[in-house]
């Protein structure tokens, strides 16, 4: 087989037509700055669709993030707990407000936060009052569990929804769990305004307080006057009319998500390895599908913090192995999200698991890895990753 001509991307942003109607209205009515109708329905759209009462788009879901942990009201010196297996834009805007990170491992059902370790996070630290949770590349997190206890221990709940717009928990959409809801619109996600995310609460008060810190915070005045620290957080009009057009795709995205998918499973059915896992009563948005080698079919494979070695062995692989041998054929991988407690920026932060010598979040990096998702990518291309994949077991 011949490399691709053409790139397999893990995920890019796929547009339909309607997004131009909108930035073209949003450049006729010269509204293209942080203010216009294309904002006004998106932040509407949004906030129906996930079914909460307030919802304010920013200019990531970063700025999202760090919004949601100031109304959190995190201040210096406070822990918060975090989800450990995610990228480090969900656990950073704890840092720009002076918290610490404790890091909680996640469970092989979901691969999201364990509330066995949370719970036994809370024993260890009974003070903490926030606690960040990631929905791992689109599958819903044990939400009844994770509530309950932060109900039990009076925590803030903030909920990172950034991968996961459109799945649901038992019927109920992520990102209407918290009392703080972050999702992201990054050109890679499910539905993009290029760059972007929103802030959804059913706290309407907390929601203008985002609105007007993301304005740089300036007061009721004739003149710039400001009482209080301010960003310059808010979503332009023009992205807005790129996210007004994809959310009307949003569906079709989520369902091409899952063919994709399903068609993995069924490819690699028969191969030492298995796909991200969900829960029965959870319908994932299926962002990224991923692959779990077994333990029994993995090659030694050794990482650096930068590179990465790995011997080869017949009829078993690793993650390393694949993702080079499909980057040879024009083919990209990720690795699966490096946990927060083996990044040198947070390596003496505590990492909570849910028993002693049991870390879940290292043995899925170890063996896991992101495969193309792209809704452009068509079934002969899947194929091919499929095929790549099966001779490396072989």
């Amino acid at each position: 087989m011949k490399p691709f001509e053409k790139k397999i991307w893990l995920a890019s942003p796929t547009m339909h037509g309607e997004e131009q109607k909108y930035v073209k209205e949003a450049f006729d009515t010269n509204w293209v700055s942080t203010v216009g109708a294309n904002l006004e329905h998106l932040e509407k759209s949004v906030r129906n669709y996930v079914d909460c009462k307030a919802s304010v788009a920013l200019s990531a879901g970063t700025a999202a993030l760090h919004l949601a942990v100031k109304l959190a009201g995190v201040k210096p010196g406070d822990k918060v707990f975090c989800t450990d297996m995610t990228f480090d834009a969900t656990v950073n805007p704890v840092t720009y407000e002076g918290g610490e990170q404790i890091f909680i491992d996640s469970e092989y059902d979901t691969w999201n936060m364990d509330p066995k370790a949370l719970e036994r996070a809370f024993q260890k630290y009974p003070d903490v009052k926030v606690v960040v949770l990631a929905h791992l590349y689109g599958t819903p997190s044990k939400m009844d569990e994770i509530l309950d206890i932060c109900k039990a221990h009076n925590a803030i709940l903030i909920e990172d929804a950034a991968e996961s717009l459109s799945a649901t928990y038992k019927g109920k959409q992520t990102g209407s769990f918290g009392k703080f809801n972050v999702v992201s619109f990054n050109g890679n996600k499910i539905i993009t305004t290029s760059g972007g995310g929103m802030l959804l609460t059913d706290d309407e008060e907390a929601a203008e307080k985002a609105r007007k810190w993301s304005t740089q915070a300036r007061d009721a005045a004739p003149w710039y006057q400001h009482t209080e620290l301010g960003y310059n957080y808010r979503m332009s009009n023009v992205l807005a009319g790129i996210g007004r057009g994809q959310m009307l795709h949003l569906e079709e995205h989520k369902a091409r998500k899952k063919e994709i998918y399903e068609r993995y499973r069924k490819g690699l059915a028969g191969l030492p390895v298995q796909m991200n896992p969900y829960l029965a009563d959870t319908e994932p948005n299926f962002w990224l599908s991923c692959l779990l080698v077994d333990k029994d079919a993995m090659t030694e494979q050794i990482r650096s913090d930068h590179d990465s070695r790995y011997t080869k062995e017949s009829g078993q692989s690793c993650p390393d192995e694949i993702r080079e041998v499909l980057a040879s054929y024009n083919i990209e991988t990720r690795p699966i999200w490096k946990p927060m407690h083996l990044q040198p920026i947070y390596a003496d932060h505590d990492f909570i698991t849910a028993a002693d010598g049991v870390c879940v979040d290292e043995d899925i990096f170890n063996r896991g890895l992101c495969l193309p998702s792209d809704i452009k990518m068509t079934v002969e291309e899947q194929d091919a990753v499929i095929e790549i994949i099966r001779g490396l077991f072989a």
